[in-house]
This record gives C-alpha cells, sequence and structure tokens, in this order.
C-alpha cells in the first residue's frame, strides 16, 4: 500500500511541473518570443482565440492558417520579443 502511494504521489509531482512548464494559450497576448518557440497546434490555438476574442465568433482554418503565417512573419521580422502576436497585421 505505501508503495502505490509513493508512486501515485510521485506521479502527480511531475505532472505538475511539467504542466507549470508549458506556455499556455493566451492569444493576443502571447508574446512573439512564446509564439515562435511554440509547435504548429499551439500557434494555431494561440490566433484561433485571439481571432475569436476580437470578432466573437469562432474563426475559420483558413482564416487561423493565414493569420498563424502573418503573425510568424512579423514576429521574425519587425516584431520583438516581448511584442504580442495581436500587433502583427492581420485582417
Amino acid at each position: 500500500m505505501k508503495r502505490t502511494t509513493g508512486v501515485l504521489i510521485s506521479g502527480l509531482a511531475a505532472g505538475v511541473i511539467l504542466v507549470g512548464c508549458s506556455p499556455s494559450v493566451q492569444g493576443g497576448d502571447t508574446s512573439c518570443e512564446d509564439f515562435i518557440s511554440s509547435d504548429e497546434k499551439t500557434q494555431n490555438d494561440a490566433v484561433a482565440k485571439m481571432l475569436k476574442d476580437e470578432k466573437g465568433t469562432d474563426p475559420a482554418q483558413l482564416e487561423i492558417t493565414g493569420t498563424r503565417v502573418s503573425v510568424m512573419t512579423f514576429c521574425q521580422t519587425a516584431g520583438k520579443q516581448e511584442s504580442k502576436i495581436k500587433e502583427a497585421p492581420h485582417l
């Protein structure tokens, strides 16, 4: 019984540590630094949240993809690491 409890507690502790390290989806307030270092799914989630916050409706996948490319270009050229992705030009 003690061994099972120890394994369970160790697993929960590891889970808490891993969750604390992952960047959260902040929508338009995501920094360029976090955006560029994220995988494509996380980038799409951030862009989708930003667009939904701006327009009030769920964006189409084509709009998410186009905006993600625009944000990536902005962050790699004119944007700074601390720039927010909502500052990128998009429709």
